[in-house]
């Protein structure tokens, strides 16, 4: 049965490239120079691009390519990519085996070491001519995880290799503005040959962004005044996010779709934030590692005990007693402290830096998201769910 709202609700998907890009010429034309490089049979030079989420990286990314490799095919150049998420892909060896699968190198499962799937890598490298681009997206989530040792590799890859054999060019795509500074100098260098720094969507770009869609995604007449507007408000607030502006707009509809209406409402848009922001929060800490979820549990239980705000050194000692009380290895503090700046990033808590004066500057911390969410997110885990029904009510 064909939808009274929707027309094509897949323009409205984080997946869906448009035919043009508002707002984003400017990079478009610098990341396209760069690259341009693969149509002379060259290698481009390494790119690190950065910015918040939702401000175009990826979707300009892949928008560049697709028309780099056509232009490429028309010229007789071998260009291919490689994209990788590494937030989804989050070990060297998957990593690896998709970049292999780019070219034609098939890699099981599992099975083989990592050091057999790069040797693969080259090896097919070596058979090949032309051109790989390899994308790197959310690279700030396989270093914090894995360290920078596959980065640094991949980087060097194409001085390995022999001449005439595919030449290979890396973009690292970071939502972590700060991610550049942790790495190692050497990755830092080699990475870093070009930077691209987007900034965020203001309100008025959004605008313009949600009208383009909207007109292929609904059908006419179906939108009341003032949504698109209501849409791009909300999301600039949230450093100009068109992801979540997309979003809104497409569970606006489905709100509305799914309770017969003939149109979507401002009202829809409200209680579209509110699903959004409760399944966001939901899947941020369900993706979680264990240690950051019991750093998560920790607040939680001091919130429990009236301890609204707290600082690093309170919530380690927390930490430590809960993960000593269900039998974890604690973490030292200092990696505690990297995770509150993860959680802090991921908008689930808020860890803001005071001054005490004479005392020096720490930083204070709260739960940020709603705290019922955060509670059923942890509850998803038996261990934690277990010490969360234990100790709730107590005070």
């Amino acid at each position: 049965m064909a939808s009274r709202v929707f027309r094509d609700r897949d323009v409205l998907s984080p997946d869906y490239i448009p035919d043009r890009l508002p707002h984003r010429e400017e990079e478009i034309r610098s990341l396209g120079s760069v690259l341009a490089q693969a149509l002379k049979g060259s290698r481009p030079s390494n790119v690190f691009i950065y910015g918040l989420t939702g401000t175009g990286k990826t979707a300009v990314t892949l928008y560049v390519l697709r028309r780099l490799v056509a232009k490429a095919r028309s010229i007789g150049v071998n260009v291919l990519y490689a994209y990788v998420n590494t937030r989804q892909r989050d070990t060297a060896y998957k990593v690896l085996a998709d970049i292999a699968a780019s070219i034609g190198v098939r890699v099981p499962f599992t099975g083989l070491s990592t050091a057999e799937v790069y040797a693969r890598l080259v090896r097919g490298l070596v058979r090949r001519r032309g051109v790989l681009i390899v994308v790197l997206d959310e690279v700030d989530w396989l270093v914090k995880r894995r360290g920078d040792d596959l980065l640094y590799k991949l980087t060097r890859i194409g001085y390995e290799l022999p001449r005439g054999a595919m030449q290979v060019s890396l973009v690292g795509i970071t939502n972590d503005v700060k991610f550049v500074d942790m790495l190692d100098a050497r990755v830092r260098s080699s990475l870093g040959e070009e930077e691209l720094v987007f900034r965020p969507y203001n309100a008025e770009q959004l605008e313009d962004i949600l009208r383009e869609r909207a007109e292929k995604a609904f059908h006419p007449g179906v939108l009341e005044p003032g949504v698109i507007e209501y849409c791009a408000a909300l999301a600039a607030r949230v450093h100009g996010d068109a992801r979540r502006a997309l979003d809104l707009l497409r569970v606006a509809g489905e709100l509305a779709e799914r309770e017969g209406a003939s149109s979507v409402s401002v009202e829809h848009v409200k209680r579209a934030w509110d699903v959004i922001e409760r399944d966001r929060v939901f899947e941020v800490i369900r993706s979680l590692p264990l240690q950051a979820r019991i750093v998560l549990l920790s607040l939680v239980l001091l919130r429990w005990r009236g301890v609204k705000s707290t600082t690093t050194g309170e919530l380690y000692n927390a930490y430590s007693l809960v993960a000593e009380r269900i039998g974890i290895d604690p973490v030292t503090q200092r990696r505690v402290s990297d995770i509150i700046n993860e959680l802090d990033m991921l908008g689930v808590i808020n860890a803001r830096i005071v001054s005490r004066g004479r005392y020096g500057k720490t930083r204070i911390i709260t739960l940020s998201a709603d705290p019922d969410t955060v509670v059923e997110a942890l509850s998803v885990d038996p261990l934690l769910g277990r010490v969360l029904r234990r100790l709730r009510g107590r005070g």
